[in-house]
């Protein structure tokens, strides 16, 4: 029963930090920023045909968070909005069809959000989960021009603990993010979702998903 309620809860999302923004209050000139779990919560819950934007990570979130019955979650902490300045590297809906795809053997590419949602809750438990989300996040604020200008193999710790390496490609006004499974595909800055700015952070757009340990 509590899978069941898990799964309802990562398929359908969750209203974090208040809820998703209205369209108001994001075109308004004289409204501040919105915070970073704003931003996640107005992507909208998993089950639209848009792979390009952040439903599943938003359902990744509300997951973690409906099983945090102590309310001690580090996720808790990294979204609280009088948090540091945090930088988060967001995966879309493709990279998480591409991860479950892996995870489950490649007849597994699965076809819609809510069934790749399913699948990878019921294959990883919640405290992976946390450990693969905690590992888009770093305690500070990393712009793409920042992200851009770093050397090759640049280090950037991450909240999970570890690191990623960051490599610039600046002739495609990108960057590849190395993370610690040396035989994945490395994910890249997505050059249309850069520089999401909140009043606690930054989120960059990425075309894989993070992975925290050799999977």
């Amino acid at each position: 029963m509590r899978l069941r309620k898990l799964i309802a809860t990562f398929v359908v999302g969750a209203s974090l930090g208040g809820g998703a923004l209205t369209a108001s209050a994001a075109s308004a000139t004289a409204a501040p920023e919105p915070t970073l779990a704003e931003i996640l919560a107005a992507s909208g819950p998993i089950g639209d045909r848009d792979w390009y934007d952040f439903d599943i990570i938003n359902g990744v979130v509300g997951a973690i968070l409906a099983a945090d019955t102590d309310n001690n979650s580090p996720l808790r902490l990294a979204l609280d909005p009088n948090s540091p300045k945090l930088t988060v590297f967001l995966p879309n809906d493709r990279a998480f069809q591409a991860l479950a795809a892996d995870l489950l053997g490649w007849k597994y590419w699965l076809a819609t959000e809510s069934k790749v949602a399913e699948g990878l809750l019921g294959a990883i438990d919640i405290a992976t989960l946390e450990t693969v989300v905690l590992y888009h996040v770093h305690v500070g604020y990393v712009d793409s021009a920042t992200a851009l200008s770093v050397p090759r193999n640049f280090k950037l710790p991450m909240v999970a603990g570890g690191e990623i390496a960051i490599t610039p490609l600046k002739w495609l006004k990108t960057a590849v993010l190395a993370d610690r499974d040396p035989n994945d595909v490395n994910p890249t800055l997505v050059r249309s979702k850069l520089d999401i700015r909140a009043s606690n952070g930054i989120a960059h757009g990425i075309s894989f998903v993070l992975r925290p340990v050799d999977l």
